[in-house]
């Protein structure tokens, strides 16, 4: 194992996230350190990080080279932030997302360990000029934000506040590597990063075809799942473009740019999602899945059973 492994991975918050990112750690071999303030939930988040991991080994689907018990091995809860800062060369944030926490945690923090320790938020549309406002070096900050399920979804996008130096982001990125993620460096901070951006577009349009009266609820999810996404899995929009024209992009762009843009001109407002048009849509969406907590759980472990099923795959 190498020496870095044998460093310290601090997570701060022990919730959903904070959870799939010490089983991502974990899983790449390195030593982490569960936090949280609130008397019980780390050693309590232990337990649930035990029984997934071993579920998950049971199933063959665990990461990486140690087995659930050695990773576990490498795992401890804490209370006390000093003590389970100590020794950390990366700090992940993952406290719920509320800007104010987010900025006390990380002023706390930088009061506990020396200026060579990078700081990482988990952020999914906080810009990080703003969650590292109170940090008085900020040069050693960067947001590393997971899709949800991290564990099994392992695209992290990487996201540098104004002043952080290009030797952080390089370490966040061979960090990420290591342990499995597939990590995508944005070359400078905007308002819900690329994923978000990108999956907002593609829900403005489903739902402006579903208050249109195009199509059904059930249909444009199709759309998704039995179309786009099952190239999307695999390639991107921009390699789909270039494979999609007998001589590549510059043929594409000539075959289709012209129709693009006459559809892209017919793109109605943002929609402001309520109203008739979003009880419509929660009609029907309940319908096909009904909003009680057992459907939604059974609906969410599927989606989860899947999404390893793929990662799996992809390897």
């Amino acid at each position: 194992m190498s020496s870095l492994k044998e460093k310290i991975i601090t997570v701060v918050g022990s919730g959903l996230i904070g959870r799939s990112w010490a089983m991502v750690f974990l899983s790449g071999g390195y030593k982490v350190k569960l936090y949280d303030n609130k008397p019980g939930q780390a050693s309590g988040a232990i337990a649930e990080i035990r029984k997934q991991l071993e579920e998950l080994q049971q199933a063959k689907m665990l990461r990486g080279n140690l087995s659930a018990a050695e990773q576990l091995s490498r795992l401890s809860s804490h209370e006390d932030l000093q003590q389970a800062l100590d020794g950390a060369f990366f700090v992940q944030e993952s406290v719920f997302e509320d800007l104010e926490a987010k900025q006390s945690v990380f002023h706390a923090v930088e009061e506990l360990v020396s200026e060579s320790v990078i700081l990482s938020s988990s952020t999914s549309c906080l810009m990080p000029s703003n969650v590292f406002s109170q940090v008085q070096n900020r040069t050693r900050c960067i947001v590393s934000h997971p899709v949800n399920p991290p564990y099994y979804v392992r695209l992290v996008e990487l996201v540098p506040h104004p002043e952080t130096l290009p030797a952080v982001m390089e370490v966040a990125y061979s960090l990420m590597t290591d342990v499995g993620q597939a990590p995508v460096r944005l070359r400078k901070e905007i308002d819900g990063f690329a994923l978000n951006r990108v999956q907002y577009a593609i829900i403005a349009e489903s739902w402006r075809l579903v208050q249109d009266g195009v199509i059904s609820v059930k249909d444009i999810d199709l759309v998704m799942s039995e179309g786009l996404g099952m190239r999307y899995a695999f390639i991107g929009p921009i390699e789909t473009m270039h494979l999609n024209a007998p001589e590549g992009m510059k043929d594409y762009l000539q075959r289709y740019s012209e129709g693009m843009k006459r559809v892209l001109n017919t793109f109605g407002p943002v929609p402001d999602f309520s109203g008739e048009p979003a009880a419509r849509v929660i009609k029907e969406i309940c319908e096909l899945i009904p909003g009680k907590q057992e459907h939604l759980s059974a609906r969410r472990e599927r989606r989860d059973q899947l999404l390893m099923g793929l990662a799996k795959l992809k390897e």
